[in-house]
């Protein structure tokens, strides 16, 4: 290779021009970024306010005025703000993305106040091809008084022109932006559309916003309002709430955080949601609407509330239309939930009736508070109901009232004791509903010597009263009968007295059990391998009992009888009543025993019926 050569090979490539298809990019942003036409009104709003905001940081007494004009198809949205001299346009408009807050543009020597600013002036229009086939944009300086109004012309196939007007053409300083609606989206551009959708983003803007005659901007907003009473002003923010979300709160809880710049309020929910349910806010930026389905924005435990707020610290998405998760996001969540929080110990503290009413409704999801917060459920304590054999009272009631709480993990645990538990005065807690097993097992750490345990089949059977010895000698026969038919089926039959009496058998199983049955059932349809893996595991756990009550006339009538196949059946028969007392979900050998039971017990009255 010569040094000619070389010397080529080596030299810096020319640069070239990305070239942007503008109806590609209108597509791009309708289908992909925006989720709905209605934004383009949004960004218009955003680049009236930012420009009023860019002119009153050096003329604070300048006039603040939007004015909307929208007739067949057509929109005008005119403002007073800082308007553009012919250099602005071209640094501005024909540069997609070029941002009118970026240092050298409009916002030149004010990084001071960047901050106030909503959006960007060139994305801001081009968003307008949405809806529109044509802009035109005419604009005076209101830094170069001097400068000649300047019009810039587009169209959505991307060309554009620009030119300077007489100074009639706008004798004032601002911007006036004129819509042509495109085919099929002349509907965004009449005049009530265009009012209910200034009304929606703009309700809090800060400055004078019109379209037509009819206001738009609604200040104060509804919760930085004074009023002449707590009473009152509950009665006007329930009433905001219903025209925003559509339902009357139970409650409002003020969402004031002064040092994250947020302002606002939580309506609480009148009917019980999943916490599964993913909540939506809405959330103002600046007093802009920026989304009405933030769903980050709240912990995931305040599933009860929905948010309307205004902020100046959040950072919005590439859209504007959601909240980028950052750090910031996570100290404003955090001191939102802490608002929140604050608000239920206040009730807790000063208002049990609207507590009671609250936790009637939402008590999951304080449960789901108390689970973490120690102070939470300390505060909490007396109010949190629980279903116990005493019936529903709060924890700590029950407490107050047995010296062991006794728990089951479980929702069939719990059916198949409480009758019985109760009975002997054993205290039992149903911890089987969501979060209740946490919270009973943390109990002794906010009430410091209470003592909690599990519930398990020995605690159950210890409580139960023994059977005289003679008695249950006697008896050995029918108990041998009935053990060797539920033996097949990891259950054994042991005999005891206890109340109520018109109980005559109880099944008792915990989870080892159960564990213990499963892998048995296994080891049985397995091949000789898996079978012999499973048998190695066998471990000591108890087996299911069924407890048959001596005091209980069927048993006493079962145990006198003499044939060892109807005994068998008349076990199996209670077996599989005790069960579905229990609540237990049925194996296909519990199912099949209940039919056999069931069909022998038929054929066994038959059968006698014949012989008498």
């Amino acid at each position: 290779m010569d040094s000619q050569t070389s010397q080529s090979s080596q030299a810096s490539p020319s640069p070239h021009t990305f070239q942007v298809d503008l109806r590609g990019l209108v597509d791009l942003l309708s289908h992909h970024l925006y989720s709905s036409p209605k934004v383009y009104l949004r960004e218009l709003l955003q680049n009236a306010v930012d420009a009023i905001t860019a002119r009153r940081a050096e003329q604070p007494d300048a006039p603040a005025r939007v004015r909307l004009h929208a007739q067949e198809g057509t929109l005008r949205v005119e403002d007073s703000g800082v308007g553009l001299t012919e250099a602005d346009v071209h640094t501005l408009l024909a540069t997609i993305g070029r941002s009118s807050k970026r240092a050298g543009g409009l916002q030149d020597g004010l990084q001071e106040v960047r901050s106030d600013f909503l959006g960007q002036f060139g994305i801001g229009l081009l968003a307008c091809f949405v809806v529109a086939e044509r802009i035109r944009v005419v604009s005076r300086s209101a830094r170069t008084p001097e400068a000649a109004p300047v019009e810039w012309t587009a169209s959505d196939d991307g060309s554009y022109t620009v030119r300077t007007l007489p100074h009639e053409a706008r004798p004032e300083p601002g911007t006036t932006v004129h819509l042509t609606a495109r085919p099929g989206a002349a509907e965004w551009l009449t005049p009530e559309r265009v009012l209910t959708l200034a009304r929606d983003f703009g309700s809090l803007l800060p400055y004078d916003v019109r379209v037509g005659d009819e206001a738009v901007t609604d200040l104060p907003a509804p919760w930085d309002r004074p009023y002449p009473s707590p009473a009152t002003r509950r009665v006007a923010l329930a009433r905001h709430c219903h025209d925003l979300f559509g339902f009357t709160p139970l409650d409002s809880i003020e969402l004031t955080v002064p040092l994250a710049g947020m302002r606002g309020v939580a309506y609480v929910l009148p009917a019980a949601v999943s916490p599964a349910t993913r909540a939506t806010h809405r959330v103002h930026l600046k007093g802009m609407l920026l989304t009405e389905r933030a769903e980050q924005l709240l912990p995931d435990w305040a599933f009860f509330v929905r948010c309307v707020l205004d902020t100046d610290s959040l950072r919005p998405t590439a859209s504007r239309e959601s909240l980028y998760e950052d750090e910031t996001l996570a100290a404003v969540r955090e001191a939102l939930g802490e608002r929140i929080r604050s608000w239920l110990t206040g009730l807790a503290a000063g208002d049990p009736e609207r507590l009671a009413a609250f936790l009637s409704v939402h008590h999951l999801g304080v449960k789901s508070l108390a689970r973490h917060d120690k102070d939470m459920l300390r505060t909490m304590l007396p109010w949190l109901p629980f279903e116990t054999t005493d019936g529903q009272l709060s924890l700590e009631e029950f407490a107050q009232r047995h010296p062991v709480v006794h728990f089951t993990r479980t929702v069939e645990e719990y059916r198949q004791v409480a009758p019985i538990a109760s009975a002997q005065g054993v205290g039992v807690v149903n911890g089987g509903y969501t979060y209740d097993s946490d919270l009973v097992e943390a109990l002794p750490s906010v009430r410091p010597g209470t003592v909690v345990a599990e519930l398990d089949t020995d605690t159950v059977t210890a409580h139960l009263d023994a059977v005289d010895p003679a008695d249950e000698l006697a008896l050995s026969g029918f108990l041998a009968a009935a053990r060797a038919r539920l033996d097949p089926l990891g259950c054994d039959v042991v005999l005891r007295a206890f109340r109520p009496l018109s109980v005559p058998a109880l099944h008792l199983d915990d989870r080892s059990a159960r564990h213990e049955q499963a892998r048995a059932d296994a080891e049985a349809q397995a091949d000789d391998l898996w079978a012999g893996i499973l048998g190695s595991l066998r471990g000591s756990a108890p087996r299911a009992r069924l407890v048959l009550n001596h005091l209980n006339p069927l048993i006493r009538r079962i145990s006198s009888l003499g044939d060892p196949e109807l005994i068998g059946t008349a076990t199996e028969s209670l077996y599989g009543q005790a069960l579905l007392m229990a609540q237990r979900p049925l194996r296909p050998a519990d199912s099949a025993l209940l039919n056999r039971a069931f069909m022998g017990l038929l054929e066994w009255a038959t059968n006698g019926e014949e012989g008498r």
